[in-house]
């Protein structure tokens, strides 16, 4: 899907899912959002955990795909939120309530940070690759013609090997922001950032990832494999 496209493809997988029943409006606080309706609860683990951190994601994909992906059955890796870029946010599942989310190879343990831990998907492609005029996505397809600078970043030293970011929309750092606000209220969870210079900096012990409380995103647990979120993202837009 061409980068182009996407808001109006947003629009018709949100239409598409109200019209099937798997959508209702609910609030997050005094936070408007949407329930997602999959029709079972088996992509999350029915029980209650303690919330030390909030861990902010990219979902590597578009909205219709990212819902689906995080709510099939039985599977049990999902988040609480999927924010999408024109600035809806969808709840996945209560925030009480826990799903693997950090994935193999977390530092402190996938078990022991994903119960700890709310988990927010950002609707995005992700990083990029060019080649001739084109940019183009992790699934190798095309996502945006080089010109087209403001669907990406080209950031001045590689991050993990990869060096074009798709962009956010204004409308996802001020949903995320306003998410964040009210979700570290709710679990009393501190509203403070990494320092700049750890941002990226994945946690050095296992006992450092497990006593962290706050916000950070999914590198500073994985030492490879993953690139969310990285330098491309504006966290002075999300209050840092």
């Amino acid at each position: 899907m061409l980068a182009g496209e996407i808001a109006q493809y947003e629009n018709q997988t949100h239409a598409v899912l109200m019209n099937q029943g798997k959508l209702a409006a609910g609030l997050e606080g005094n936070l408007q959002l949407f329930d997602v309706r999959p029709g079972h609860a088996s992509h999350y683990y029915n029980a209650n955990s303690d919330k030390r951190r909030i861990v902010l994601h990219f979902t590597t994909g578009f909205l219709g795909g990212d819902i689906s992906t995080l709510t099939t059955p039985s599977y049990h890796v999902s988040v609480s939120f999927v924010v999408a870029r024109n600035g809806r946010i969808y709840r996945l599942f209560p925030t009480e309530k826990w799903s693997f989310h950090t994935g193999l190879g977390t530092v402190g343990g996938n078990e022991a940070i994903s119960r700890s831990s709310i988990g927010i998907e950002i609707s995005n492609i992700g990083y990029l690759d060019r080649s001739g005029n084109w940019m183009w996505n992790y699934y190798g397809d095309r996502y945006c013609a080089v010109a087209d600078n403001q669907y990406y970043q080209t950031l001045a030293e590689p991050y993990r090997g990869k060096v074009h970011y798709a962009t956010y929309t204004q409308a996802q750092y001020a949903a995320v922001r306003n998410l964040l606000r009210v979700l570290t209220q709710k679990h009393g969870i501190p509203a403070t950032f990494l320092p700049a210079n750890r941002r990226y900096s994945v946690f050095q012990t296992p006992d450092a990832g497990r006593n962290f409380r706050g916000i950070c995103s999914h590198v500073n647990y994985r030492p490879s494999g993953k690139w969310d979120i990285g330098p491309a993202f504006d966290w002075a837009a999300v209050g840092a």
